[in-house]
């Protein structure tokens, strides 16, 4: 901690990091789900609780990159004002987010490439671990160095969605959600070697969040494949298509150019 203190100059200096690290999320999130887009498979056909959730993840990529710009012009109290919107609007993002997962399983709509089960177990556990790492981040909005990597451990939480459908998943498969978490994993990297660059080691917030992210990638294999994760999804798919699915078998590869949910 000592060699990365938290000293008005290297707080300044950092601003322009973050921002462009923040735009390079945004910008993976808009290609991703654009590419999906104009190859012809995605759709507004989709149920309204899906573009609920649509509406409120893109809607918070727009707000988290205007927040960074913010701290890059040195706007410091708007900032920190409109933070505990960002904070309810996670708790949004909770609530939406396991909303729509819970649908789409029980529909039988979850991507083939990843198993009912661990479908139904990886969407909520990363907008909670999203969610508590975000909130860890405002509790400790005046530790400058901790908070601005927290945020984008919080960021990189539910940055799979966009690898996801940018990645070749069914030529990954049984390890496309590795894959794909090793992708997000770039982010992380990238503040690492920002601050072995200009500080000579790492701060200890991307090691702490990085244990987390592992952590929650690990948990999501062992509970999917646990009593508590076959029961769970007994429970949600009961009287739905979905219960007709295996929760622990790859679903069938549906026709070409087929609409992704």
């Amino acid at each position: 901690m000592a060699s990365i203190a938290p000293s008005r100059v290297g707080i300044r200096d950092d601003r322009g990091f973050f921002f462009g690290l923040a735009v390079a999320m945004a910008l993976t999130n808009v290609f991703c789900f654009g590419l999906q887009f104009a190859m012809g498979r995605s759709t507004f056909g989709a149920p309204a609780l899906v573009h609920a959730h649509a509406l409120a993840f893109m809607g918070w990529i727009g707000f988290f990159v205007f927040q960074s710009w913010l701290v890059a012009n040195g706007r410091i109290n708007q900032h920190r004002l409109l933070g505990w919107i960002g904070a309810g609007w996670a708790a949004l993002m909770v609530v939406l987010g396991i909303a729509a997962t819970v649908e789409m399983v029980r529909a039988a709509r979850a991507p083939f490439f990843f198993m009912p089960g661990y479908f139904l177990v990886m969407n909520p556990l990363s907008v909670l671990v999203f969610a508590g790492v975000l909130w860890w981040a405002v509790a400790w909005r005046r530790r400058t160095h901790w908070h601005r990597r927290l945020v984008m451990v919080a960021m990189t939480a539910i940055m799979g969605p966009a690898f996801g459908r940018l990645l070749p998943g069914p030529l990954m498969i049984p390890w496309a959600a590795w894959g794909i978490f090793a992708a997000t994993m770039l982010f992380p990297l990238a503040g690492m070697v920002h601050d072995t660059r200009r500080y000579g080691r790492v701060h200890p917030a991307w090691w702490v969040g990085s244990a987390l992210l592992v952590a929650m990638q690990v948990a999501m294999d062992v509970i999917t494949i646990s009593p508590l994760g076959t029961g769970f999804y007994a429970f949600v798919t009961s009287g739905s298509p979905g219960a007709r699915l295996d929760p622990l078998a790859y679903p069938p590869f549906p026709p070409p150019f087929a609409p992704v949910p």
